[in-house]
């Protein structure tokens, strides 16, 4: 690709992606280079980008989808007390989050089944309120509950491309079985005796 193109095809998505809110999907930089008759493919021109922006503060990285400026992780507990926090989830919240998050779509009798207490409406209210969770229709059953599943706002909250970049579960369990090896290991370590 001849470089005046493929410059003015980083400068379109350097800039559309520092003007939106929201991040920007392939489909998105695709139309803006059709629109301006770059034949670059998106992939060039967003790899283009991301080396332009390899050693600076900010990096152009993949989340709910789309693409987003974001600050490095590195400079961000210089941020702490400039840049103001959002506002702190608690437990019972987080917990909800989790489950709809792992279970999607579940309802509000099943996150309680697993969770094991009641869900109170201002848990519910709180994720809603901060965009993190929506009804995703009805389940069909007597009664009808309702359906909750995250949004694009968890993904971006979190700093995730889309949820099968979540942890495993398996990745949280503390109290994991030993292995074979371990046993055998513990086993020989531990026949020896001194006389």
């Amino acid at each position: 690709m001849d470089s005046p193109m493929l410059d003015r095809a980083c400068l379109l998505v350097e800039a559309l992606v520092f003007a939106s809110p929201e991040p920007v999907k392939p489909a998105a930089i695709a139309e803006l280079l059709t629109a301006q008759s770059i034949p670059v493919p998106v992939e060039e021109a967003l790899e283009a980008v991301r080396k332009r922006y390899a050693d600076h503060a900010v990096e152009m990285v993949m989340v709910a989808g789309g693409w987003q400026f974001r600050t490095r992780p590195e400079f961000a507990s210089a941020l702490t007390k400039v840049v103001e926090k959002p506002r702190r989830l608690s437990r019972g919240a987080m917990e909800t989050l989790a489950i709809i998050a792992y279970h999607q779509p579940c309802t509000r009798a099943e996150i309680e089944a697993i969770r094991g207490v009641s869900l109170g409406q201002a848990v519910l209210d709180a994720l809603l309120e901060d965009s993190l969770i929506a009804p995703k229709g009805r389940k069909e059953v007597p009664g009808r509950p309702v359906l909750w599943g995250t949004t694009a706002s968890f993904l971006e909250s979190f700093g995730l491309p889309d949820l099968r970049a979540l942890p495993r579960r398996e990745d949280f369990l503390l109290d994991r079985a030993p292995t074979e090896a371990e046993d055998d290991a513990s086993a020989v370590g531990g026949t020896e005796q001194t006389g």
